[in-house]
């Protein structure tokens, strides 16, 4: 006799419409995790091992990038995107491939976490509407001036690969946090001109749009989103998204 297995492809009812996480461990999530404050919602889900599965926190698990370090994932900013998405008997589905402590030369096509991007949201793809890449990355660029200057037409690499492999999915394209609000592992300077410089960078790509990370604080170890901050954030997404969607 066969195992059945819950995995959402079975009898699953209404549109799934799916969104790629990708980038660096603020779109992994960092934050910290309690049963309290972990979101959940019965019509959000998440891709594991090529099935689709009840979303539940952590939605990314990544590695430790620090020599020492254990792997560590937490609240992300995609649970509360997914949970405030409206559904109107549709689901929404997860696809998380971010991976902590990545620069933007390792997600150029061709590289092993393009390539693990793409097939996986091909695999989603057979049973949803893929409808954006949320994306955040860049504190790995803006460790020295070099890599500041060398960014752009990496990025735009990027994401006119994702495209020519996806299709002309919205990009919603989030900011690194401030120095201000306890954001100190990466130069200042540098940081600050990262954030400077996105928005001409969002306008070369049509359908691509920054989302603030202006007034997030961080969780005090200088480079990753608190909890709140990641529940925000998430929310700003979601305003993206809809305001490319309503276009």
């Amino acid at each position: 006799m066969g195992l059945w297995i819950d995995d959402g492809l079975h009898g699953a009812e209404g549109e799934i419409v799916s969104f790629l996480l990708a980038g660096q461990s603020n779109m992994a999530g960092r934050g910290d995790l309690t049963a309290e404050n972990a979101v959940t919602a019965p019509d959000c889900l998440m891709l594991r091992m090529g099935r689709w599965q009840a979303m539940s926190e952590p939605v990314n698990v990544d590695r430790g990038v620090l020599e020492g370090s254990s792997p560590r994932s937490g609240a992300c900013l995609a649970a509360s995107f997914a949970a405030a998405f409206p559904k109107e008997g549709r689901k929404v589905g997860l696809i998380p491939c971010a991976d902590g402590g990545t620069t933007i030369a390792q997600w150029q096509p061709g590289e092993i976490l393009f390539d693990h991007a793409v097939f996986q949201a091909r695999l989603a793809m057979r049973t949803s509407r893929l409808g954006a890449i949320l994306w955040h990355q860049g504190e790995s660029d803006c460790l020295a001036p070099e890599q500041l200057e060398a960014y752009p037409e990496q990025f735009l690499r990027t994401m006119e690969g994702v495209r020519a492999q996806l299709g002309d999915l919205p990009i919603l394209v989030g900011e690194l946090g401030y120095p201000e609000h306890g954001f100190t592992g990466t130069p200042a300077p540098l940081l600050r001109e990262f954030n400077r410089r996105l928005p001409d960078l969002a306008a070369r790509i049509p359908g691509c749009r920054v989302i603030s990370a202006q007034g997030l604080t961080c969780r005090g170890d200088g480079l990753h989103f608190d909890t709140p901050s990641l529940r925000t954030f998430g929310l700003r997404y979601l305003e993206g998204y809809q305001a490319l969607a309503a276009r």
